[in-house]
């Protein structure tokens, strides 16, 4: 993405259009996986992959109240904001990670938005989809009891740069989230009191849920039959 705001969009949101990178590569097979053969039987399967444009303003009534009353509370958020994405009416807003924690700061504790609480840390490996190459994403669920709405912040970040800062000073409900976020797709939550592995075993290697990780596997036994793991079945492609 750009440092700054794209000349001429509204409210500084960066189009999809502005990334560098292109379109990404259309998708073949049911999974898209590589290197261990297709079980599935749709290895011929191609499908283009949707570049997901930001949104123009003015957004719905309701979205758009929520982004101006974001606007009054945090006077840099031209600067911090990437893109916006409304889709089916819910909103995600894509912040650039070095203003994070005053973006979530904000949202927390402005009168007109009040989001107390931030439901879930999810991590997405977008490999080969995201045009910037930024393919680990970080996406932050949270709830305003007060209002009783939704909204998503998302950050992403390179493979070889995978630090965000711990979202734990802010929403302590972070903690366990940020940690199987870091376990299974390796992102490091700098400033987390206790980064350490919560689903694998502490002396796992790799993180499993990135697009890249082997497939591997075990056998699994049934009554008078056994089926192979993945990376032994019959590859189809």
């Amino acid at each position: 993405m750009p440092d700054g705001p794209a000349a001429g969009s509204p409210g500084g949101v960066v189009p999809a259009a502005h990334t560098s990178g292109g379109s990404p590569a259309p998708r073949t097979g049911m999974f898209g996986g590589t290197g261990t053969g297709d079980t599935s039987g749709f290895g011929g399967l191609v499908r283009p992959l949707p570049v997901v444009p930001s949104t123009p303003r003015p957004f719905d009534e309701a979205n758009e109240s929520v982004y101006s009353a974001l606007e009054r509370g945090y006077a840099q958020l031209d600067d911090a904001v990437e893109r916006v994405v409304v889709d089916r009416g819910e909103m995600t807003i894509f912040v650039r990670r070095e203003a994070l924690l005053e973006v979530l700061s904000t949202i927390r504790d402005s009168e007109d938005l009040r989001y107390e609480l931030l439901s879930s840390v999810s991590g997405v490996d977008y490999l080969g989809i995201d045009p910037t190459g930024r393919r680990l994403h970080s996406v932050y669920h949270l709830t305003s009891m007060t209002y009783r709405r939704r909204l998503r912040i998302e950050v992403s970040v390179a493979v070889e740069d995978p630090r965000i800062p711990s979202a734990t000073s802010v929403y302590p409900t972070a903690d366990w989230h940020e940690r199987e976020t870091w376990d299974l797709l390796g992102i490091v939550y700098e400033g987390h009191p206790g980064l350490t592995r919560i689903m694998m075993p502490d002396d796992w290697n790799g993180h499993p849920q990135r697009k890249d990780y082997p497939l591997g596997g075990i056998p699994v036994e049934y009554k008078g039959a056994a089926v192979p793991p993945p990376d032994l079945r019959r590859a189809y492609a």
